[in-house]
């Protein structure tokens, strides 16, 4: 008895399925009308820049997400909890008061106690310092979200400095405790305090993407960002003023000094929160505004340039 060959039938019944299956999707499931402002993926050669940028507004909550759980995860089973924000710039201020103020005999600002204006330098410092060195770290300790998933690679460093922003804003609990206890009121030049913060994220922003893009290809870059830290904390302007350095180490050096973007930040927010007794250099400031802004177009040009290999990297 002749057997019949299945695989025609078989052919048969997969071109009828084939050609059945189109209908019937398009019965039961229609096709949906694009809404303004859906979330698209473009994958278009020539187009790279102007959708990153986009990307990186539409990947927004991510931002904020990851900002989230690095500030979870940092007192997650701590007994002190948000407090340790508080602790650290608190001690900093009282052992550089008590080697500048007491053993050295540095001289105050006048009409401003001397705490409160070591402290209205360390603010900016502590966040440049923070920013800087959590940007750094942040793909290394992210890698597994960049080898497996898409999204603009800038947002990580950018959820780093917002942490460091955070724990700022508790800093500024010590301020207004610090004021209360002197009875030092603040004057109409506190409300430019925001201004002075954009500019030290700028320029701790523009670090932090060279610093990360680096220590991605050369892991030994760990090592030598906390010294870094470490010296241009002492090398700053934080026990002195602007005008009692340039006092010390004359015009020239001090113009070379100034090229840190950190010198008329300090001073800028030493205007803002001691008022009359601390004066505004406004060539520092416009020094640390273009330093800053270079730095950070600097660090968002090498960035990108070395963004799309991160993944083999990795």
């Amino acid at each position: 008895m002749p057997v019949e060959d299945p695989i025609p039938q078989l052919k048969l019944q997969r071109q009828d399925d084939q050609e059945s299956a189109p209908v019937a999707a398009t019965a039961s499931a229609p096709p949906l009308p694009s809404k303004a402002g859906s979330f698209d993926l473009w994958i278009e050669a020539g187009h790279t820049e102007k959708h990153y940028w986009i990307d990186i507004w539409r990947f927004r909550e991510l931002l904020f997400i990851l900002a989230w759980r690095d500030l979870a995860v940092r007192y997650k089973q701590s007994v002190a909890g948000v407090a340790w924000a508080l602790i650290q710039p608190l001690i900093s201020m009282l052992v550089m008061v008590v080697i500048y103020r007491k053993v050295a005999g540095m001289p105050t600002i006048a009409e401003a106690p001397y705490a409160i204006m070591i402290f209205a330098g360390l603010l900016p410092w502590n966040f440049f310092a923070g920013s800087m060195s959590k940007a750094g770290e942040s793909l290394v300790g992210n890698a597994n979200m960049i080898s497996k998933i898409y999204f603009p690679r800038a947002i990580i460093p950018a959820s780093s400095v917002l942490v460091s922003l955070a724990d700022f804003v508790i800093s500024l609990a010590i301020l207004g405790g610090l004021m209360v206890w002197y009875e030092f009121a603040p004057t109409w030049r506190f409300w430019f305090l925001p201004l002075f913060t954009a500019l030290t994220i700028l320029a701790s922003m523009g670090i932090g993407l060279f610093i990360t893009a680096l220590m991605l290809r050369f892991r030994d870059f760990r090592f030598i960002v906390p010294v870094v830290v470490q010296f241009g904390m002492w090398i700053s302007v934080i026990p002195l003023t602007s005008a009692e350095l340039r006092e010390k180490i004359g015009d020239l050096w001090f113009f070379i000094y100034s090229l840190n973007p950190l010198v008329g930040i300090i001073e800028g927010f030493r205007w803002a929160i001691l008022g009359n007794g601390a004066p505004l250099s406004f060539l520092n400031l416009f020094i640390s505004l273009v330093v800053s802004a270079l730095i950070f177009a600097g660090g968002v040009t090498f960035f990108r340039k070395t963004e799309r290999h991160f993944a083999d990297i990795i």
